[in-house]
């Protein structure tokens, strides 16, 4: 994967065109970002306060972990959205946290909360249960996983069986850039929405390519090592992120 990333950034050096450009083009001018954090180490105070934040930089879609602690889990959703107001969607990521049965119940105690986006509720390679979840969510309520994919054949296994509403895919993981071409194919082949996990600067222009990209994950520990180590590292406005055509390749220079 670093590799085939690395090969894509070198091309566009060598054309003077940045990565965007040689896929394709943007189906995309900006692709919408939803910022990821909400730590299950966070007490409360912090887990609001870092949501509401990026409410009030104009982020549309926040995202926050469960699944440490399942008993206090419904307390703390309820907490993020009294940070964020009712304009503003909510998703949460269990990691593969619960148990079925403890999913379901779940789902349905977080639907009170207008959650509308359930990541991992078990784990990604419990095929079976994903489709449980899948079926038998509330209404408006997605169930995503894929970030583990490393190979087509993972991707495969969760949009044939029905298992995702939203497949993510990694690029840091699934073969690079071209490997998230190759997913971002299936998905559509299988009329499925794509999201990207983790490394925003890096999935940026995939993001703006591929037709059915809807959202890039603004993970905060990544944007902000981004921001620390590379000159370029993009930055969202208004919930939107795109990426300067101006800088060749995935425009970003180590400092």
């Amino acid at each position: 994967s670093a590799v085939d990333n690395a090969l894509w950034d070198l091309k566009g050096r060598l054309f003077g065109q940045p990565v965007l450009q040689l896929l394709g083009g943007a189906a995309h001018e900006a692709i919408a970002v939803y910022g990821s954090g909400g730590f299950t180490s966070y007490p409360v105070e912090r887990l609001q306060r870092q949501l509401g934040g990026w409410a009030e930089q104009g982020f549309t879609r926040v995202k926050m972990k469960v699944g440490r602690e399942p008993m206090n889990d419904v307390a703390r959703v309820r907490a993020a959205r009294e940070a964020i107001g009712h304009g503003v969607a909510l998703f949460v990521d269990a990691n593969g946290g619960y148990s079925r049965k403890q999913a379901l119940m779940l789902a349905e105690r977080f639907a009170a909360c207008h959650v509308s986006w359930f990541e991992e509720p078990v784990h990604g390679h419990d095929t079976d249960g994903m489709r449980l979840l899948r079926d038998r969510a509330p209404a408006g309520m997605d169930i995503t996983a894929g970030e583990y994919g490393y190979g087509l054949s993972d991707f495969l296994r969760l949009a044939e069986a029905r298992a995702v509403d939203v497949l993510q895919a990694d690029a840091t993981r699934c073969g690079g850039l071209t490997g998230f071409l190759r997913a971002a194919a299936l998905a559509q082949a299988f009329q499925l929405p794509l999201s990207s996990h983790c490394a925003p600067a890096l999935h940026v222009h995939a993001c703006c390519a591929v037709p059915n990209a809807v959202h890039l994950e603004w993970f905060h520990n990544h944007q902000r090592i981004e921001r620390l180590l590379f000159d370029g590292a993009p930055q969202p406005v208004g919930g939107l992120l795109a990426p300067d055509l101006s800088r060749p390749g995935l425009g970003l220079d180590v400092k």
